[in-house]
């Protein structure tokens, strides 16, 4: 067949032929051939083993001496009690295989003598049986899954499902509700095969009240499937967790670090400190010390809290909760570089000369001892003449350094020009019930942009490091824009007045030069959200392909272990790279080192997909109460079916129905990204400021439809049959170029 099984049609296999269990006969029994085949199966046979499924001995995955806590279970007959047993189907141990006794919910499916079965298994002391199992699903089916509103009807109900994109409701049958109550947020899956009319389904799960303050983030979680509950075992990992001491690490307690965050953090990874370079070699230059919470200290290669965060990728932040990589044990307390408390760190200094060039750098792993936890606001408000009592002892050796060596990076990133993008970020501010108060866009200070160059700088170094020592790691690479997506800006920006040279190799000088163009006119925003959709998606890899939108050679992510699998993936390379310790790369990090990248970028995709829709729920909940309001905002999407709308106080973003505009037809151009009215000839394009009604805004879903007033303070042109004139339209189109080139096969 030459094509990837499914995992439950590797379960099945591997139950039906024990004798028949490397992955060699997996790859053969399924036909698959080729290299890249082989990886994916490869891929696919380890989160099998992390998730309990399988258990690899040897070159087998199978265990014949015990049961694993997740096993493939054969249903036996009730006994005449009518409890139902099942057995392990790969038993090849002496003596009779464990019975299990089946501890069935409600909501469970009927099963059967014969059915196949994954199941969670846990050891007990009973008489006729030595193990409960629990249903995880039928072997062969993996429903279709869906979160959304229970509507009872006197025959059971229906599903209203949450996401947008959804055009189909689904039944419940009345022994499938799990006695849910009329308007409760609920998960469901599939049942029965699929026909025509509604799909069938029965709930597995109430979640409560879907317009409750705190359902928003959750159903975020559920409907992205974000892990948000650690196994015992990691929590027991992580209880189990001590303090590290000295020992043999370098001993950088009398350096003056502090650590700059927000002040609502909820972790603390990074503590800087800079000084004044004494060499005489480099006059004017600059020590700048980076320390970085040393998170492999207590995340040991194939531990459960290692194969936990692995699964995770990184902790997934929302406005009311946070859902952590790590236990908050770690996280939040031994990880985390608290003031005035010891903590294992992995740090580097760097040396920078004047013009703020890194010219020599040192890594360690050491104890320090953080002098203070400052906030953003609070160290810019020290910087410019007002500090409080916690920055007043630090202002001239500690903050005063800092601002001097980011004067000088500053001078290197104007040599290096990466991609200057100013794009407001939106703040939800809740209260203490959950509900939203208001929505702002955060402050940025110099404070900030501060720490993210010293960033910037160690992660450069950490790559440069581990490429001299020859070490495998995980790079954070951003290639160049697709020529497709290049000539969609080019065309923005030449309908909006503005220049993007053709002919020549794109630098990210060439696109500064347009957002230069750009800045202080109407299209500032416009320029800056459209440079941003014409990036490609960043993404980790062991092959070092550069990182185009900071315009350098080679970076990698080394300062943010307590949120991010990649940057711990880093640390334990650098400790493998020095012989700082037994707790370095393992061989399963190093061979798996791509499959790695690539998961732990789909998580991150995941996180951000799940963190946009929560803050589009969120708007929508502001603006519940505005509707039929008016506001302002600009186009910033056009397709077949509508308008985008982004709003100006608070950039929620907003549909405007085309079938709503107007009592004509328009022509969508997709080359020149426009609708054209055949009768009045308005056009409506990318850019352009509108003013709109709010029609409807929906929490649950985050949808928000709007209505078109004006197009550039103008209204809408009248009905044809309601002009004079035949075709002439009742105000003139908007003033854009429209460009066309030929589409490419």
């Amino acid at each position: 067949m030459n094509q990837l099984p499914s995992k439950d049609q590797i379960l099945q296999w591997l139950a039906d032929n024990p004798s028949l269990a490397s992955k060699r006969d997996i790859a053969k029994a399924f036909g698959i051939k080729g290299g890249a085949l082989r990886i994916e199966l490869k891929r696919m046979l380890k989160e099998l083993e992390a998730d309990g499924a399988v258990e690899k001995k040897k070159r087998s995955y199978r265990d014949p001496e015990s049961l694993p806590p997740v096993s493939v279970l054969a249903v036996l007959a009730p006994d005449a009690q009518g409890d139902l047993f099942a057995r392990p189907l790969e038993w090849n141990d002496e003596g009779d295989a464990p019975r299990i006794l089946l501890s069935l919910k409600k909501s469970d499916p009927a099963l059967g003598e014969g059915d196949r079965i994954l199941a969670r298994i846990e050891p007990v002391a009973a008489e006729d049986h030595s193990h409960i199992g629990r249903l995880i699903r039928k072997i062969g089916s993996n429903p279709q899954k869906v979160l959304g509103i229970f509507r009872a009807g006197s025959e059971g109900g229906r599903i209203l499902p949450i996401d947008k994109k959804a055009d189909k409701e689904w039944r419940v049958g009345l022994d499938a509700t799990l006695d849910a109550r009329d308007g409760e947020l609920v998960e469901a899956e599939q049942i029965g095969r699929r026909q025509m009319g509604l799909p069938q389904a029965r709930i597995t799960a109430r979640l409560g009240d879907p317009t409750g303050p705190r359902a928003v983030s959750l159903i975020a979680i559920h409907q992205h499937g974000i892990p948000d509950a650690f196994p015992d075992a990691v929590i027991a990992e992580a209880d189990a967790a001590q303090p590290a001491t000295l020992g043999k690490r370098e001993d950088l307690r009398d350096l003056d670090l502090v650590t700059i965050d927000p002040p609502d953090a909820r972790d603390r990874d990074d503590a800087v400190l800079a000084l004044p370079d004494d060499s005489p070699g480099n006059p004017g230059g600059h020590i700048l010390w980076v320390a970085i919470a040393d998170v492999a200290h207590y995340v040991r290669p194939g531990s459960a809290l290692d194969r936990e965060a692995r699964r995770r990728g990184n902790s997934t932040y929302f406005p009311d909760r946070v859902v952590p990589m790590l236990p908050d044990i770690l996280s939040g307390d031994l990880c985390s570089l608290h003031e005035g408390v010891d903590r294992p760190c992995m740090a580097v200094r760097m040396v920078l000369d004047a013009h703020g060039r890194k010219i020599g750098h040192r890594f360690t792993r050491g104890i320090m001892r953080s002098r203070a936890s400052l906030a953003y606001a609070q160290v810019q408000s020290a910087q410019d003449g007002n500090p409080d009592a916690a920055t007043a002892p630090l202002l001239d050796a500690v903050i005063r350094p800092l601002y001097a060596a980011y004067a000088a990076l500053k001078l290197a990133r104007a040599e290096r020009q990466p991609l200057d993008l100013d794009l407001p970020e939106r703040k939800i501010v809740l209260s203490d019930a959950g509900e939203v108060v208001s929505v702002d866009f955060y402050d940025r200070f110099d404070a900030h942009k501060l720490i993210e160059e010293f960033m910037i700088l160690a992660n450069v170094a950490a790559a440069e490091e581990l490429i001299r020592l020859k070490r495998p790691l995980l790079f954070r690479v951003h290639e160049e824009p697709s020529p497709d997506k290049l000539d969609a800006l080019r065309d923005v920006a030449e309908a909006s007045g503005f220049t993007l040279a053709k002919g020549q190799v794109l630098k990210t000088a060439h696109l500064n030069r347009l957002l230069a163009q750009s800045e202080g006119t109407d299209f500032d925003e416009l320029m800056n959200i459209t440079l941003l959709r014409s990036m490609t998606q960043a993404y980790y890899g062991s092959d070092n392909f550069g990182h185009f939108g900071l315009a350098l050679r080679n970076y990698a992510h080394f300062t943010s272990p307590i949120r991010r699998y990649s940057d711990l993936i880093v640390h334990r390379a650098l400790i493998s790279g020095h012989g700082w310790g037994d707790d370095g790369l393992s061989s399963f990090d190093v061979e798996n080192m791509a499959e790695t990248g690539k998961l732990i970028s789909d998580t991150e995709r995941r996180s951000m997909m799940a963190e946009r829709d929560t803050t589009d729920r969120y708007l929508a909940a502001w603006l519940r109460d505005r509707v039929g309001s008016s506001f302002k905002g600009r186009i910033s999407g056009v397709q077949r079916f509508g308008l985008f709308v982004r709003l100006d106080d608070s950039g929620a973003d907003g549909l405007i129905p085309i079938r709503s505009v107007g009592r004509e037809f328009f022509h969508f151009d997709p080359d020149a990204q426009v609708l054209v009215g055949a009768d009045s000839g308005l056009t409506l394009g990318i850019g352009q400021r509108v003013t709109v009604r709010l029609t409807e805004a929906v929490p649950v879903t985050g949808g928000i439809i709007l209505e078109l007033i004006e197009v550039e303070d103008r209204g809408l042109p009248a009905p044809a049959s309601k002009r004079r004139g035949g075709r002439k339209p009742g105000i003139a189109p908007a003033r854009r170029k429209i460009v066309r080139r030929n589409r490419r096969g």
